[in-house]
């Protein structure tokens, strides 16, 4: 990029003039910040208030549309949305800035818009400082503010992350009253439904996109929903020394972090429960285990949640048990790396492990159940019971006592049970009928009367064979009719059983045909949503494309007189020219000489004074690197580079900054590389 501006440079545009601001640290330098699309730089205005600053952003060739005219003028409507001060901007195009992209090419389709003074989010996490409750409270309900009025308009920001949260609250500027706490910057990829789609989406930044749409551009109304609750879950644990500690760097979670089960999230939830309460737990943890953007909670639910806390539930200072606690639930998720305040100390490896258990429980039981119940389900419908009846053994240990799952899974153990080993009925006791009947007793009192009498006569001798033969036949019809009553039984016992089957077949196919009827209505339900909403958008789109023919024909009619005016101008620009030019030959031969003398004075020392101020960076990347921090020494090594590379010609012949430089290329190339003390 040739545009490479110097403080105190004049820039006049659209009428007003303009000086290029002076790095705050690095006073040679232009007050510049580098993003993903593109550079900006602080324009102070000549007859100015500080606040009042301008912010020149200056695309890179790959996101230079002309397009963005046409995107910033429906954007000006929602710059008086708090939080979305850059919307009020203007683009530079050859027709109204002609003379000055002819000058500077690079400023084709840049935009004029006001300067956010204050750090970012992203200094906050990387310079690890700590942040009062009161104001942690205070950031996290202006971003939900600013994310709830933005959702009410249909709007997006796409690419919410650290380094994209401005904070005016901790501006040492003084701004005017009712300024927010908080502002949003690059918006070029705003969603809009009145806007195009951009023909480069971003897939979100690292720490703080859905691991589940990383890989794919966002822009839809949904699309801060889930970036939103990170940095705001980031903003209120941020008053936790131990959640501050416990950042991985450039933002509190790794990107490979992202919605799993990580110690992380169990630090940080922890943190959030004890200090800030359920609800804003159950927002989180919504947000954390959503399977779609659309699943996160919305903006508007964050702010009711946020102005539910009273001052008094603002927590002053963390106590030494609450910080205990935490440590605790850090050590149950296996932390090697946080070392605690000294007059704590970590809890024994009994309760390491106990609280391992319960986190784990706490995450993970529901999803243990819901799948031991299904597995069990599905093993009872190919028919095996025995499988079944292990399985609900298994889960019977989870669920709680008294629970409706409890209740179903005991009668699902009881059934397979009873269906395993059938209860049959009791055998009729022989032995003791046979001696309970009153035919046996009629015919042993009789053979001991005839016993005792001992009269064997012939007569009596008949009539006992005959009352014999009429007992043995009485018995066999007994025995017949026990039988029959034993069958009869056995018959009626199969029949229950198989009632009872047929039963459950029928309530298990109800329910199936209940749930593939509810299915059924839900999916009719979404088609019948999405027709509304394919409706809605083709007829937002409708009036959209009028708006823009409409705006289109105006916009015409103000080239033409803008060409019109253009030419005179011109005209009379060529006429002063030509008087001024004669006196300025003069004028010019005289002070070139000067200025040559001045110019190379200026730029020696200019040149020796970034020689130290590249010595200097080099030793804290240095410094950093041998501290830990390889962000911190990646932010030096950057910051190192780019004022090399502004007079590398120069700089690599003093001494040995060549080397350094070398050295640097290296680190920056590969983070491993370990950079040399010079």
């Amino acid at each position: 990029m040739s545009f490479q501006p110097n403080p105190g440079d004049e820039l006049i545009i659209n009428g007003t003039a303009y000086v290029v601001g002076r790095h705050p640290v690095a006073p040679g330098l232009a007050y510049a910040q580098a993003g993903r699309q593109g550079i900006v730089y602080q324009l102070n205005a000549k007859s100015g208030a500080p606040h009042e600053a301008k912010a020149l952003k200056v695309f890179f060739p790959k996101f230079r549309i002309p397009a963005m005219v046409y995107q910033s003028e429906h954007m000006d409507a929602y710059g008086d949305i708090p939080g979305l001060q850059v919307c009020k901007r203007d683009v530079l195009t050859p027709e109204r800035n002609g003379s000055l992209i002819a000058e500077q090419p690079d400023l084709l389709y840049a935009v004029l818009m006001p300067w956010v003074h204050g750090t970012t989010w992203f200094d906050c996490l990387t310079d690890q400082r700590q942040l009062e409750a009161s104001d942690s409270l205070a950031l996290a309900r202006a971003l939900a503010g600013i994310g709830s009025a933005m959702e009410q308009k249909g709007l997006a920001h796409c690419d919410l992350s650290a380094p994209n949260v401005m904070l005016p609250f901790f501006s040492e500027v003084e701004l005017p009253e009712g300024t927010s706490a908080v502002e949003l910057v690059d918006v070029e990829q705003m969603y809009s439904t009145k806007m195009d789609r951009p023909d480069a989406l971003l897939a979100g930044s690292p720490g703080y996109a859905a691991h589940r749409t990383v890989h794919s551009g966002l822009w839809s109304a949904y699309a801060d929903r889930f970036a939103g609750a990170i940095i705001i879950g980031e903003m209120l644990g941020w008053s936790d020394r131990v959640i501050v500690d416990k950042a991985w760097g450039e933002s509190y979670f790794d990107q490979h972090e992202m919605q799993t089960p990580c110690e992380r999230y169990f630090i940080l939830r922890k943190s959030l429960e004890s200090r800030w309460g359920s609800k804003v737990v159950e927002l989180f943890s919504r947000a954390w285990d959503s399977q779609d953007l659309s699943s996160c909670p919305t903006f508007g639910e964050w702010l009711v949640v946020l102005n539910g806390i009273t001052e008094q539930e603002i927590p002053v200072e963390v106590e030494a048990t609450e910080l205990e606690g935490t440590e605790t639930a850090q050590a149950a998720v296996g932390s090697s790396s946080f070392q605690p305040a000294s007059s704590l100390v970590a809890p024994p490896e009994a309760e390491q492990a106990a609280l391992l258990n319960q986190a784990a429980e706490e995450q993970g039981q529901r999803g243990v159940t819901d799948k031991l119940f299904r597995q069990a389900r599905d093993l009872e419908q190919q028919n095996k019971p025995a499988a079944a009846l292990e399985v609900y053994r298994s889960l019977y240990h989870f669920v709680e006592d008294g629970s409706p799952l409890h209740v179903e899974v005991s009668a699902a153990i009881t059934g397979l049970e009873e269906q395993l080993n059938p209860m049959t009925p009791e055998q009729p006791e022989k032995s003791a009928a046979w001696y309970r009947s009153k035919t046996f007793i009629a015919s042993t009192a009789a053979a001991v009367v005839l016993l005792a009498a001992g009269i064997p006569t012939v007569k009596i001798l008949a009539d006992q064979s005959n009352q014999r033969q009429i007992e043995a036949a009485k018995q066999e019809e007994a025995k017949k009719a026990a039988q029959a009553k034993l069958a009869a039984e056995q018959e009626a016992a199969q029949k229950v059983l198989a009632e009872k089957q047929r039963q459950e077949a029928e309530e298990q196919a109800k329910q199936q045909a209940k749930q593939q009827a509810l299915t059924q209505k839900q999916q009719e339900e979404q088609k019948k949503q999405q027709a509304l909403i394919d409706q809605q958008i083709k007829y937002e789109a409708y009036l959209a494309q009028k708006e823009k023919d409409k705006q289109a024909a105006a916009k015409l009619a103000k080239q033409k007189a803008y060409d019109q005016q253009a030419k005179y101008e011109k005209y009379l620009a060529w006429k002063k020219d030509q008087e001024a030019r004669a006196a300025q030959e003069e004028a010019a031969r005289k002070a070139a000489a000067e200025a040559a003398h001045k110019q190379e004075a200026s730029m020696h020392a200019r040149n020796k004074e970034n020689v130290l101020q590249l010595i200097s960076l080099y030793n804290k990347a240095y410094a950093s690197q041998e501290g830990g921090s390889t962000a911190k020494a990646k932010s030096f090594a950057n910051r190192f580079r780019a004022l090399y590379d502004s007079n590398p010609s120069y700089y690599r012949k003093v001494g040995e900054v060549g080397y350094r430089a070398s050295s640097i290329y290296n680190f920056l190339s590969d983070t491993n590389f370990r950079l040399p003390k010079i």
